[in-house]
């Protein structure tokens, strides 16, 4: 396989943070007088437009108000963030030296919105490293739907038969899989094998792993 560029899901591949939206979004629904279970948190995983709000609304009702609890959730997240540190998932940083050094192309495909994906990467220091930053707000419908995954192989120039996505939990695995890209799944948070077991080319347990696909 020809592996020209590498597109990357931000939350939970990339930097460590799938573990706080897991803490903060069911203190967020409690805030609102509800309660969230952790299987109810584990599926809104990279969920976008209009997916989550539909989501919330067969959950709590159509009164369910879910752009003023997203609001609210951005800020225990922030909080969050603030006080407990962003990290990067192990080999972070080395795959994408590993990367770069071989001229392959790399861009973000996230759920994550566009101004919130620059400042991590750069907190982190991994921003100077991709050569596209893609978001699910750039596209018409989020994950699951294919779309994020077709617009950054268009922003990089790539046919996706020579990408490689990279994601951690199903939301995205279907994402990228409907947009017919190879798909690495390293889970994070929850192994949900069975729920995208066919779907994905490659399951692995870190990004060290992903030297080995792009090396044969």
């Amino acid at each position: 396989m020809d592996i020209k560029a590498v597109l990357f899901d931000l939350d939970g591949t990339l930097i460590d943070t799938e573990k706080y939206y897991q803490i903060v979004w069911p203190k967020t629904i409690e805030h609102f007088g509800f309660r969230m279970t952790r299987e109810q948190a584990l599926q809104l995983r990279s969920l976008g437009r209009p997916f989550a709000p539909e989501q919330f609304k067969k959950w709590y009702g159509d009164d369910f108000d879910y752009h003023e609890a997203r609001a609210y959730r951005k800020i225990l997240f922030e909080e969050l963030a603030a006080k407990e540190g962003i990290n990067l998932k192990p080999g972070a940083r080395e795959i994408l030296q590993f990367l770069k050094e071989r001229n392959i192309l790399i861009a973000t495909a996230t759920a994550t919105d566009e101004e919130r994906t620059t400042r991590y990467l750069t907190k982190v220091g991994l921003l100077s490293y991709f050569d596209k930053i893609c978001c699910a707000t750039m596209v018409k419908e989020g994950k699951p739907k294919p779309d994020i995954y077709l617009y950054a192989c268009e922003q990089v120039g790539v046919p996706k038969e020579n990408c490689i996505a990279v994601e951690d939990a199903p939301n995205g695995v279907r994402s990228a899989a409907a947009a017919g890209i190879k798909t690495v799944y390293i889970p994070d948070q929850n192994d949900d094998e069975e729920e995208v077991k066919g779907l994905y080319y490659k399951k692995m347990e870190s990004l060290y792993e992903l030297k080995g696909l792009i090396i044969k």
